[in-house]
């Protein structure tokens, strides 16, 4: 019903994926991987959502990255509508479908981890090295159990995952004496997957002195 709506399939993959990931940014092979649709069909929505201002697009290290504009003046709409991930096809390929689960669960599958209060992506994943770090969690876990989340990351995303993990009062702490590194946190550009405690919302954070 709504790839009849929005007329494309490849424009609703491509809308739930950029909504469900707000602050990540893809260039073109790693979108289609990611959705499962032809090169040139993902370049031709690409296009037209960029012509409507949906998405915006910036070329990094002579790679052409594209993500949602979240200052697109209906944002909040198509957010409610699309942002709760990839929906699953049984024609899609089995690595396709891995993709689309990992999108859509990150937060689920961060359980198996153990208790989990902050979870941000940064860095790589939205092309800002402010914290030195791709991916923060922040609670009590399982190191072996986040190795192997790490590690299954890395293999999705085709990256080495740099990242670190604290226990909450710790990052507390650091945010309390205004530390380097949590403050880095906070102003960099990021996607928050857990915030139990609106850890990234409470702090208020200085300008910078020039």
């Amino acid at each position: 019903m709504i790839e009849q709506l929005f007329g494309s399939k490849t424009r609703v993959k491509l809308l739930q994926l950029f909504y469900s990931n707000p602050n990540r940014s893809y260039f073109v092979r790693e979108i289609t991987r990611k959705i499962d649709e032809q090169i040139n069909s993902v370049r031709r929505e690409l296009s037209n959502l960029l012509s409507i201002g949906i998405i915006t697009s910036d070329n990094t290290n002579n790679k052409l990255y594209y993500e949602v504009n979240q200052k697109y003046e209906y944002y909040k709409p198509l957010q409610e509508i699309f942002g709760g991930g990839l929906k699953k096809s049984p024609k899609k390929t089995a690595a396709a479908a891995a993709e689309a689960t990992s999108e859509e669960s990150a937060q689920g599958d961060l359980r198996a981890v153990g208790h989990v209060e902050l979870a941000v992506f940064t860095g790589q994943f939205t092309r800002d090295d402010t914290a030195g770090v791709d991916f923060l969690i922040v609670g009590d876990v399982n190191p072996n159990a986040l190795q192997k989340y790490v590690d299954e990351l890395e293999g999705r995303e085709n990256k080495t995952i740099r990242y670190t993990v604290m226990s909450l009062p710790d990052f507390r702490y650091r945010q309390q004496i205004r530390d380097r590194f949590a403050t880095a946190i906070h102003r960099a550009k990021k996607q928050i997957i857990v915030d139990e405690h609106g850890l990234l919302s409470d702090i208020s954070v200085p300008e910078e002195k020039v």
